[in-house]
């Protein structure tokens, strides 16, 4: 991505250490998020724990794996930044440099969902540092300057 009138470029592929700086930071909310969902699966359940109920368990998974989700690709549709991402100056888009679909954005969930780690790691062989949930879904993390 470059600006027209001097050749620079407003960003470059986002390197693994600030993909897993962002990650650390989106912790947070997630922690938050988890509690919520246990909660109320706790209460739920009669405010008994869950450990001898493998429907309730699924459930429960189900539930937090949907609200984690939702809060990834919702921070990605709206300007492409989890509160993560921010302080770091990365951003998601679509290879053409546009926002990202809700399609492409829940696929990279998905698809980073099921590969956890080796989606990122992949970053560190692709020339353009996309990891197996960026080249699934035609999106790339960028950093832009300052």
């Amino acid at each position: 991505m470059t600006s027209t009138d001097n050749a620079r470029p407003l960003a470059y592929p986002a390197a693994l250490g600030w993909r897993l700086l962002a990650l650390l930071y989106d912790l947070l909310p997630m922690t938050v998020l988890l509690l919520v969902v246990s909660a109320i699966s706790f209460w739920l359940h009669g405010q008994h724990t869950i450990e001898n109920d493998l429907l309730f368990q699924l459930g429960t998974l189900l539930a937090a794996w949907l609200l984690v989700g939702g809060y990834f690709v919702a921070s990605w549709r709206r300007g492409g930044q989890t509160i993560g991402m921010r302080p770091w100056r990365l951003q998601l888009l679509a290879t053409d440099g546009r926002p990202a679909s809700w399609r492409a954005l829940s696929l990279r969930y998905l698809v980073a969902s099921l590969t956890p780690g080796l989606c990122l790691l992949w970053s560190l062989l692709d020339s353009e540092r996309r990891g197996l949930h960026d080249l699934a879904t035609g999106t790339q993390l960028v950093r832009r300057e300052r």
